[in-house]
């Protein structure tokens, strides 16, 4: 195995990185958003060795949408809408990434790959005896009454939801590692990954949806990385969020960051998910997780914004 003196950088990226708010989510809009990212993602190749993850909410939600309205196909699992949504980011990011990597005159050092990924979780984690994760379209109430799985309410309206267990271990890691220990840059993780369950020596999967950013969580300790950067849409974790004593987070412990989550300061819609991952690879590890901005990427791994979290 060959010796690097570059650092291992995980970037997980929010859903706003394909899809902005008031966006109606075109193939034209998910490509220039794309650019914002990827044109930093690019740069920090001279200096780090990358993995990109991804959420994959809103295909998802199209792809489940486009079931709901044609019975002349058959319906497919959340399983394979995972796996497809995972090709179609992976195929966004790469060429993306490719021109980014051309206009910086790259000289065809860097490589790169998407890679289908799925996720071990347990069968008997609790989130399977309380399915909450709303996915897919919303839909009216009589209608909601008819549907053959578990609907809930919610501030949009009536729509599915589904088990969110926690990742155990990510069942490519070692191709991972071999990949970027090769120079690839690996994109991988998206949707948080396939979520299956053992069956001896096989894998079942599951309809359920595990969190993105908790599955780049795991997928960074069991590889190795050194930073671990969660891209999203506001600058970093911040108290009282949106009232006049709200207050931006620079730097925080995990200690505090727990404190700060048991009283409520991070919803679990929201940056909730965010500091739990965060914490979980920085108490594993004792190395770097920052949670700042998509287009502040670049500066965040240079300490210049977003909100770091600490041993």
């Amino acid at each position: 195995m060959m010796k690097h003196s570059k650092q291992i950088l995980l970037v997980a990226l929010g859903g706003n990185a394909l899809i902005r708010k008031g966006q109606t989510g075109t193939v034209d809009e998910q490509f220039r958003n794309l650019k914002i990212p990827i044109r930093q993602i690019a740069k920090l190749t001279n200096t780090y060795r990358i993995i990109i993850t991804h959420g994959n909410g809103p295909q998802v939600g199209n792809l489940m949408l486009t079931q709901e309205c044609c019975d002349a196909v058959p319906k497919l699992p959340l399983e394979i809408l995972v796996a497809q949504t995972q090709g179609q980011i992976g195929y966004m990011i790469e060429s993306t990434l490719d021109t980014e990597l051309m206009q910086l005159g790259d000289d065809g050092e860097n490589y790169f790959v998407s890679l289908l990924s799925y996720v071990v979780v347990d069968k008997n984690d609790p989130a399977f005896l309380n399915p909450s994760k709303p996915v897919g379209p919303v839909f009216p109430e009589e209608k909601a009454r008819t549907l053959p799985y578990p609907i809930k309410k919610t501030a949009k309206g009536y729509r599915r939801v589904v088990a969110s267990p926690l990742p155990v271990t990510i069942v490519e890691k070692r191709e991972i590692k071999k990949l970027i220990d090769m120079n690839f840059i690996v994109i991988c993780c998206g949707g948080g990954g396939i979520p299956v369950i053992r069956k001896g020596r096989h894998f079942s999967g599951m309809d359920a949806v595990i969190d993105k950013d908790l599955a780049s969580a795991r997928l960074a300790e069991e590889v190795g990385v050194d930073i671990f950067l969660i891209a999203t849409d506001v600058q970093g974790a911040t108290l009282n969020f949106g009232k006049k004593n709200q207050k931006f987070l620079k730097s925080i412990t995990a200690r505090q960051a727990e404190n700060f989550l048991a009283q409520g300061q991070f919803p679990s819609g929201s940056m909730g998910p965010k500091i739990e991952a965060a914490v979980q690879f920085v108490r594993k590890t004792g190395k770097r997780a920052v949670i700042a901005s998509i287009e502040n990427i670049e500066s965040a791994v240079q300490g210049k914004s977003g909100t770091e979290i600490v041993a």
